[in-house]
């Protein structure tokens, strides 16, 4: 996912699902929340930052360990901590990945981010940021979670506008049932379902 906000920037999670990332230039940042191999690929983002030398890379500190082990240098930003990019404050919400499997399975540290006061993407798992939040990237589909467990978070939150990531395991034709779920038990979310590769403005 590519978020631009006043100009810059920000790549979040290029992961081992995809190669669209190793292509792209002009980004400012790179976002990381956890080292799951759908949210980190080495491979990728050593292609990515050889395409964009100046951007900075935004983890917390068990990817840190594995940027470091690879010579990728860093900005740690875990639960508690911010930085700014190019005037953009990024703020990090968060300690674990929510439980896959018990009693331990994908145990790990998950940063969720929020940027520029306006957009929250909580990585895996659904840590609310205390904070109101604008547009909020909405995991919708994974091992570690079921659909209620998002229109749960989306009710607790209250954005303006969501939209569903995190939903590759979901049949293109089926996304737009998260889309009514939403519409139905949290009417002031305005839900958008986007097809893969689709930009929006919001």
């Amino acid at each position: 996912m590519v978020l631009e906000l006043q100009g810059v920037r920000l790549l979040t999670d290029p992961g081992s699902f995809t190669d669209a990332q190793n292509e792209l230039t002009g980004i400012d940042a790179v976002l990381i929340t956890h080292e799951h191999q759908d949210h980190l690929h080495i491979e990728s983002l050593k292609k990515i930052l050889a395409n964009n030398p100046q951007a900075v890379v935004v983890s917390n500190n068990a990817v840190g360990s594995i940027l470091q082990k690879e010579g990728i240098a860093y900005t740690k930003v875990a639960d508690g901590e911010s930085t700014e990019i190019k005037g953009i404050k990024v703020e990090g919400f968060g300690k674990d990945h929510a439980l896959v499997y018990p009693p331990n399975l994908g145990l790990v540290e998950n940063t969720g981010y929020f940027v520029a006061d306006t957009f929250y993407f909580p990585g895996d798992n659904f840590h609310n940021p205390g904070k109101q939040i604008d547009i909020l990237a909405l995991p919708v589909a994974d091992p570690w979670m079921k659909i209620a467990d998002a229109v749960d978070f989306a009710k607790l939150v209250k954005a303006r506008t969501a939209f569903g990531v995190h939903d590759a395991m979901i049949q293109p034709f089926f996304r737009g049932f998260v889309g009514n779920l939403l519409k139905n038990f949290v009417p002031e979310t305005q839900y958008i379902s986007l097809a893969d590769g689709e930009t929006k403005e919001f």
